[in-house]
């Protein structure tokens, strides 16, 4: 039996259906479930669900041993501002999976964040010292405090699951995302808006380096990450943290500008001021350096962003689940 935590959200929920796919018998963790978040389970032939209280009763009391976990539950809003909740959700939970895989010496695989980097003025380095970065936002701290505290217990050779990684998901697109709302990529959100506006507003840049729509991020996949996953389970490599990305910085534009081209649409792209609670937190820039997976033996290839995003609104359109197949 494999869990997954937060396998009603939007990586966990493709990461579960390809392991169903698989012919695995799959724990799926979550808060109670809301309609848009059940969702996400449409398709999946056969299950145990547990909500993520329960579930962590359940491995402290001996009542179920899962073979691995793949731990990518969290509160993901890059706006949160009660740190209490964050050190709750996305660190302490995080340790008592952990410190439960480390005793049983069963796999961990959890999910850290590109939001760990800030600002991007150190870079986009997996082999950088998480002590150095400094997160703009306190999700990203939240994400880069448990990635310290993990290579501290290592580093103190302290117990660690035998099999363990972190992996720094960037701009993360795909199927299965609707639940989201504000948070969800901007692919949905075109999607979404030209559907009921016929065009797409994009925020204007804050930064004078960049221009309105020029802002460029690391957009991937959710099947790659899912590649990404499967493949440091099934593989030798080194236990770390893990960037996963594309490796490649493509503007908004180009972004919104797919959308268009897969509905078979002229683009009609205009600019909105950014809002307050996101300036001065916002990562104009990202490209996930990708040496250090490649280097483990990870040869999967990167969807090209026009592909990706055409299966995406596939989906979107008439529900189907291309481009989630292993790699």
């Amino acid at each position: 039996m494999i869990a997954v935590t937060g396998a009603a959200g939007f990586i966990g929920s493709n990461l579960a259906h390809r392991l169903a796919a698989e012919g695995h018998s799959l724990l799926l963790v979550d808060h109670e479930l809301t309609a848009a978040k059940a969702e996400n389970f449409v398709g999946l032939p056969r299950f145990a669900f547990s909500r993520h209280d329960h579930f962590l009763d359940d491995l402290t009391a001996g009542r179920i041993e899962p073979d691995a976990i793949f731990h990518l539950g969290a509160c993901s809003s890059t706006t949160e501002t009660s740190w209490d909740y964050l050190l709750r959700n996305n660190v302490e939970y995080t340790r008592h999976l952990w410190e439960w895989c480390a005793q049983k010496r069963k796999p961990l695989f959890y999910a850290s964040s590109a939001a760990t980097y800030g600002d991007g003025s150190l870079g986009f380095d997996d082999h950088t010292s998480p002590g150095e970065l400094r997160p703009l936002n306190l999700y990203g701290k939240s994400k880069n405090d448990f990635d310290i505290w993990a290579l501290a217990e290592v580093a103190a050779d302290r117990p660690a699951p035998p099999k363990w990684a972190g992996l720094k998901f960037f701009n993360v697109y795909g199927p299965r995302e609707s639940h989201k709302g504000r948070m969800a990529s901007v692919v949905y959100q075109t999607h979404k808006q030209i559907k009921a506006t016929g065009e797409m507003k994009l925020f204007r840049s804050t930064d004078p380096q960049f221009s309105d729509g020029g802002q460029r991020r690391d957009f991937v996949f959710v099947g790659d990450c899912v590649n990404h996953l499967l493949w440091l389970w099934r593989n030798e490599a080194p236990n770390g943290v893990y960037n996963s990305g594309s490796g490649e910085a493509r503007t908004f534009y180009d972004l919104a500008r797919g959308v268009f081209t897969a509905l078979g649409l002229q683009p009609r792209i205009s600019f909105i001021d950014m809002p307050r609670d996101l300036a001065g937190k916002y990562q104009n820039f990202t490209r996930a350096e990708m040496q250090k997976l490649r280097g483990a033996g990870c040869d999967v290839p990167a969807t090209a962003l026009e592909e990706g995003v055409r299966e995406t609104v596939q989906w979107l359109e008439h529900g189907a689940t291309p481009g989630l197949r292993a790699a």
